[in-house]
């Protein structure tokens, strides 16, 4: 077994020498990933762009800035923009740290039995549905004990992650936001790792699909077209007209938060077997194909107005694909999800090469879901030192997210080993071989119960081998519950 000094498993064999190790995020699968690191006796730093702890559910009532229309691919990032002359210190720190998409009404859609970390149980008591102040206040809980907020950088973004070839640890470069007496500073710095973990979450960037006409409505109307990113509260749709694109979980509540204040809610979606039945759907909500096209009533006074009366619809008219046509809309909001971007993974991110002509390198591509030539969702092919958690898509989040990590610490700390680079790169060829168009690739829908059974399988022949206790995986009260989850699915979503 040959191990290069970089960290690249040629043919298989234990990670050694790693000692520093960065995570980049502090939601929950940062928070998660340093405290099982930390309890492996790694020495931790976490990067976390925003102030807080707690990632996508840290409630902020001020959004994040509007994406462009359309915006279908991962952008190239611009680290300048916030030395544009002209900006205030709050304008600084909106472009250096984005607010999460948080809003007030969030609560999760996973029960609290499932959606746990082994680092803590919830509290006595809680119910199964909580709002996002409680399972915030569980992740900077889960923190607190295990000694994470000892080792977070706030208010630092990663701006770029790299080993040059030869080097034996990644270098990363970070921008540190801080509010001075005359206003603002940014603080530049270089660092050196062993390892790194990649735990900055899907929801940043805005998926807006290029629908013809889309633009030309936000251009237009900007106040009265938004991504769901976002919302925050259901007031200003009071007695509206709103049209919602996308048929996921952010549609369906804000469908269920504005339909109670009155608003007349149509919802357009693509049909995925990813979608929610319209037979779950509140009454009063009417399901319709999707969006063809955008229409501006030219002929009307305000059809160029950046500003509309609060009484006055939007000028003009939606062609949906079956040739409907709806008119009397007062609102869009674009639910239809998130770009997977790592700008700060250079030229590991790809954005105008097609999903199918990825090369055994690259993560990033055109499509801006795949995250691609990881073992397991985790581990970076190429050189395993570079890690990810919280990639899996659409899974129990905390537990699922939680086990991840386990895993890293395990594989860091020498104590598992990978299978030969190609080895991994023979089973990552062949499950992009199984994956069909409208599927998602990391979906482990319903069934990451088989995935964790699997990577334990690998995990503790290892451990077990080398005379270590074996991780425990799931408890009997998460996979009796998880069962729940799976006929949930079932029951609510179109798995033909």
């Amino acid at each position: 077994m040959v191990l290069l000094t970089n960290g690249k498993v040629e043919n298989g064999g234990p990670i050694t020498n790693i000692k520093d190790v960065a995570v980049i995020g502090a939601g929950i699968s940062g928070v998660v990933s340093a405290a099982h690191l930390l309890r492996a006796g790694f020495n931790v730093t976490v990067f976390e762009r925003t102030g807080a702890v707690g990632g996508v559910w840290g409630y902020e009532p001020q959004p994040d800035r509007d994406p462009p229309f359309p915006n279908v691919r991962p952008p190239t990032p611009n680290w300048s923009e916030v030395e544009k002359q002209g900006l205030s210190s709050d304008e600084v720190e909106l472009i250096h740290g984005p607010p999460n998409p948080c809003y007030a009404g969030l609560k999760n859609n996973i029960p609290t039995p499932v959606m746990r970390s082994s680092l803590l149980r919830w509290p006595e008591g809680s119910e199964d549905f909580v709002d996002q102040a409680v399972v915030h206040q569980y992740i900077q809980d889960i923190a607190r004990r295990h000694n994470v907020y000892d080792v977070i950088l706030p208010h630092t973004r990663v701006e770029s992650v790299s080993k040059p070839e030869g080097d034996t640890q990644w270098g990363v470069s970070t921008s540190t936001f801080t509010r001075t007496q005359s206003g603002h500073k940014l603080t530049k710095k270089n660092w050196k790792f062993d390892g790194v973990v990649v735990a900055s979450g899907h929801y940043h960037v805005p998926c807006v699909p290029d629908v013809p006409g889309l633009a030309t409505w936000k251009q237009r109307f900007p106040d009265r077209v938004t991504h769901s990113k976002q919302y925050r509260t259901p007031a200003p749709f009071s007695n509206q007209t709103v049209l919602i694109i996308g048929a996921g979980v952010s549609a369906l509540d804000i469908a269920k938060e504005t339909v109670v204040l009155g608003a007349k809610i149509i919802q357009s979606n693509r049909q995925s077997k990813y979608d929610i039945l319209s037979s779950r759907l509140p009454d009063g909500i009417e399901r319709v194909p999707m969006v063809a096209k955008f229409i501006v009533d030219e002929t009307a006074g305000d059809s160029n107005s950046q500003t509309l009366e609060s009484d006055r619809h939007i000028p003009g008219k939606v062609i949906l694909e079956d040739g409907r046509v709806l008119e009397c809309i007062d609102r869009v909001v674009v639910a239809t999800g998130y770009i997977t971007s790592y700008p700060f993974l250079g030229d590991l991110e790809q954005p105008h090469v097609p999903w199918e002509e990825a090369d055994e390198k690259v993560v990033i591509t055109s499509d801006g879901y795949i995250t691609h030539n990881l073992h397991k969702d985790v581990f970076y092919i190429p050189d395993p030192t570079l890690s990810f958690v919280g990639v899996s898509h659409l899974v129990s989040t905390f537990s699922l997210f939680d086990f991840q990590a386990q895993v890293v610490a395990k594989v860091f700390a020498g104590q598992v080993q990978l299978p030969p680079r190609s080895v991994m790169q023979e089973e990552h060829r062949e499950r992009k071989l199984k994956f069909q168009p409208g599927e998602r690739f990391h979906s482990l829908f319903g069934a990451e119960d088989a995935y964790i059974d699997k990577v334990l399988r690998w995990v503790n022949a290892d451990l077990v081998k080398a005379g270590l206790e074996p991780l425990p995986g799931m408890d009997e009260e998460w996979k009796v519950n998880y069962k729940v989850v799976q006929e949930r699915i079932k029951s609510t979503h179109v798995l033909t």
